[in-house]
């Protein structure tokens, strides 16, 4: 989570889980990283589909970039986005800084 630090943006996890299932995982980053980001709560995937991470019933693993208008001017599928935080950071930065 330091990666992300000193991005300029609002930064949220969306998922289409129940809000007791979301608050299972803020709670577990919570306590595995000591700190957890926002959730949106996305059951009917409108804004999923909308950042082109809708896989069938569910939502593919990613970020995406939304503009203050609400277009989605960057995104990118990535299981395993956590693991390559460096890299996604480094992403996040240099798509913010257009």
């Amino acid at each position: 989570m330091d990666k992300l630090e000193g991005l300029d943006a609002n930064m949220y996890i969306v998922s289409n889980d129940q809000p007791e299932q979301q608050l299972e995982l803020y709670q577990a980053l919570e306590e595995k990283m000591g700190q957890s980001l926002p959730f949106i709560s996305d059951p009917k995937m409108k804004l999923i589909e909308q950042a082109c991470m809708k896989n069938g019933d569910t939502a593919y693993r990613g970020y995406a970039i939304m503009d203050t208008k609400g277009k989605i001017v960057f995104n990118k599928v990535n299981d395993h986005w956590g693991e390559e935080i460096d890299t996604t950071a480094e992403d996040l930065k240099k798509e913010l800084s257009k």
